[in-house]
């Protein structure tokens, strides 16, 4: 077969980090996959990439997705990092199951890295093998989208595909891989990995990278490589605050799971809140909550800490100093955080003006919420029903009213300092407050359909709501609904 045929998929790789950070990573080749199925590629996504569906929908392209054919031009490489894994550091973790293929130049002229998940062992596997189930692969794209459609800065799925294989968990599984797609895959861990290594150097080439790659603007600073902290720290900040609008739980915050671009990346025991809960936990293995929904900021901050200490001596020749400069950069963290969270949370209130007393009436309203056992996702929805003159049904998500009539009164005489028309800002509200996520019960029915019954029709219905989160549609009432309360509290898993 002629690889060179323009009947085959063309990707026109272009790929920088090889080129550029010799040592990060290892030349790798994927496991052939048995018998692979295209189960789903992301048509709109491959355009935005400058690809073409109609090469990638063939066997072609499912040989690339599945790991058996190098595309031309591809580099395949797993790279190396470390991390603090629930607060522990492991000095060596790495791409234990995914490949960069490499990178494109989409038609935005945004650099992005096209990656494979789930295409067998690499020199970082460890006990591990390097293979994913369906189950988890389906779910990340699934969350990816929605999270995408959302708002929210994701890595994304390109494709999915199965691969006729059984990977063994707790149970025998379909094997599936996953075609990722990120602003790039750098993390705060695999700066770690070099500093730890004292291989400052090598630290400093990937500052460089990042700087080059995601901050360029930054370059020119007087110290550039704290600018480059605090543009990281900035959109880690701006990425969580978004999070903590919509209720998401990202379950495993690990520093291989903080990306400096400011993507969400890994979407392992991640779900959506539906009662409104600081507490709440949906990753089997947060056994002591240090995930929770309430902790994420802290948790960010935490992280960004850990990536300045990569850079202590890239800031100052004198340790003290750089030690000095950096934590009172680290100190601001908080602030800046809580600056996006604030308008993040007027603008779901309908707030178009600023108030000194917002934060308490954000605060108060979550109060009486988790008291209220009300649902996260439909209240802020509802509100807008009560700008229209209807509080009936935020009222009714409400096990008791006094805690959220008190509120509506307050939040009645905050909306009227400002100016505008009550179906204006309805609308206004309505474009920042979803009626869709991917509730948790609906997750699963279409992940238990696909993986038990080999039926993606649920999948497929679940992805075409959630990609279309703030607009109500006729007949889809049940997939605002939260699922029934069950004995047992939802919990999710890594999927590794």
């Amino acid at each position: 077969m002629d690889t060179h045929s323009p009947a085959l998929p063309q990707f026109g790789f272009d790929n920088s980090f090889s080129r550029q950070l010799e040592g990060c990573f290892v030349a790798w080749q994927a496991e052939a996959a048995q018998a692979p199925v295209l189960l789903q590629l992301n048509v709109a996504l491959a355009e935005e990439l400058g690809l073409d569906p109609v090469a990638l929908n063939s066997e072609a392209g499912t040989a690339i997705f599945a790991g058996n054919q190098v595309p031309e031009g591809a580099a395949p490489l797993a790279q190396v990092y470390a991390g603090h894994q629930f607060g522990g550091f492991s000095p060596k973790l790495g791409d234990g199951r995914a490949l960069l293929l490499g990178e494109v130049i989409d038609r935005h002229g945004k650099r992005r890295d096209i990656q494979l998940k789930g295409s067998g062992r690499t020199p970082f596997s460890r006990s591990g093998d390097g293979k994913a189930a369906l189950g988890p692969v389906l779910r990340e794209y699934l969350i990816g989208e929605a999270m995408y459609a959302l708002g929210v800065p994701t890595t994304r799925a390109l494709a999915a595909v199965a691969t006729g294989e059984t990977v063994y968990r707790e149970t025998p599984l379909p094997g599936a891989v996953l075609t990722r797609v990120s602003a790039s895959h750098l993390r705060v861990g695999t700066f770690q990995y070099f500093a730890a290594r004292g291989e400052v150097e090598q630290v400093r080439a990937l500052a460089d990278y990042a700087i080059e790659r995601h901050y360029p603007e930054v370059s020119g600073a007087e110290n550039p490589y704290l600018a480059f902290l605090l543009a990281v720290a900035n959109a880690q900040a701006v990425l969580v605050s978004k999070w903590m609008s919509l209720g998401f739980i990202h379950g495993v915050m690990n520093t291989d799971n903080m990306t400096i671009s400011g993507e969400t990346i890994d979407y392992g025991p991640c779900a959506f809140m539906d009662a409104t809960s600081p507490q709440t936990v949906f990753s089997s293995i947060d056994t002591q909550g240090r995930y929770a929904y309430g902790n994420q900021p802290a948790v960010m901050a935490w992280n960004l800490a850990r990536l300045a200490e990569t850079l202590i001596p890239l800031v100052s020749d004198d340790k003290d100093q750089a030690v000095e400069i950096l934590t009172e950069m680290i100190n601001t963290v908080p602030d800046t955080y809580e600056e996006h969270a604030i308008a993040a949370m007027r603008a779901k209130l309908g707030l178009t003006s600023v108030a000194p007393d917002d934060v308490e009436l954000v605060n108060e309203l979550l109060a009486a919420m988790e008291q209220g056992g009300a649902d996260f996702t439909l209240t802020f929805r509802r509100l807008s029903d009560a700008v229209r003159g209807n509080a009936i049904p935020v009222q009714n998500l409400f096990s008791g009213l006094t805690g959220i009539n008190a509120w509506l009164e307050r939040w009645r005489a905050r909306l009227a300092q400002d100016d505008i028309a009550p179906e204006i800002r309805a609308q206004q509200m309505d474009q920042v407050n979803p009626i869709y996520i991917p509730r948790n019960h609906k997750v699963e029915e279409a992940l238990a359909s696909a993986v038990e019954d080999g039926d993606m029709s649920a999948f497929t219905s679940l992805l075409r709501i959630v990609s279309d989160p703030y607009r109500e549609a006729d007949g889809q009432q049940d997939y605002a609904m939260p699922g029934p309360q069950a004995s047992v509290p939802y919990q999710t898993f890594c999927g590794t």
